[in-house]
């Protein structure tokens, strides 16, 4: 029997599937024998690529960073238009893979890309006059900020029953209907404290010069 022209398995192959596969499920659903029947594969063969599932979940996780546009940083025109532009591009990412907020959150780790990603927004605060102390503070409230508005939709934490809030919450007698505008609330709140973020950072900045 001739050999295929490519091998069955990759590590690009075997990420990808486990990606679209939490995407799916959730993470929990992520383990060595579900992947395996995936690929149609037998679990040993996913040893050869990956030692443990942490460092494939590391890859997954890490290719999902690799989505994140840092073309901002290459020559900014300023740092707050680069850093509004990340935190968009980083958001869109993020709520493409809600299942893998929690663990991206965590920190960037081993994980080249999201190594990457620190090294472009730290560089570019520096860059613009920011102490390095200042700067990787605010690289952290970035962070914080963004992850954190990818953790769960606000608008659709409320139940649509109108009858729920009448009696005893009566400042919140629209609340059923912040499911049905889920994206929009979500996406302005984001916005909206990104701006505000962003315009405590520009004080801040005044006062360096």
């Amino acid at each position: 029997m001739a050999r295929p022209r490519t091998p069955l398995l990759s590590r690009d192959r075997i990420v990808a599937a486990a990606l679209a596969l939490v995407d799916t499920e959730g993470l929990p659903a992520l383990s060595t024998r579900r992947l395996a029947a995936e690929l149609s594969v037998s679990g040993p063969s996913l040893y050869n690529h990956f030692a443990t599932k942490d460092e494939l979940l590391d890859a997954v996780v890490d290719s999902v960073m690799g989505e994140v546009d840092l073309t901002m940083f290459d020559a900014p025109d300023d740092w707050r238009t680069a850093l509004r532009d990340w935190a968009r591009s980083y958001r869109a990412a993020l709520a493409a893979h809600p299942h893998l907020v929690p663990v991206l959150a965590q920190g960037p780790g081993r994980r080249p890309n999201a190594l990457r990603l620190a090294d472009a927004v730290f560089g570019c605060l520096v860059d613009a006059g920011w102490p390095r102390g200042q700067a990787t503070r605010i690289g952290a409230l970035m962070r914080y900020f963004i992850t954190g508005s990818a953790l769960a939709s606000f608008a659709a934490g409320f139940p649509e029953d109108a009858a729920l809030y009448t009696a005893d919450y009566p400042h919140l007698a629209d609340a059923h209907r912040l499911a049905e505008h889920r994206r929009t609330i979500d996406e302005g709140a984001f916005e909206t404290g990104l701006e505000a973020l962003l315009d405590g950072l520009e004080l801040r900045y005044r006062k360096l010069s």
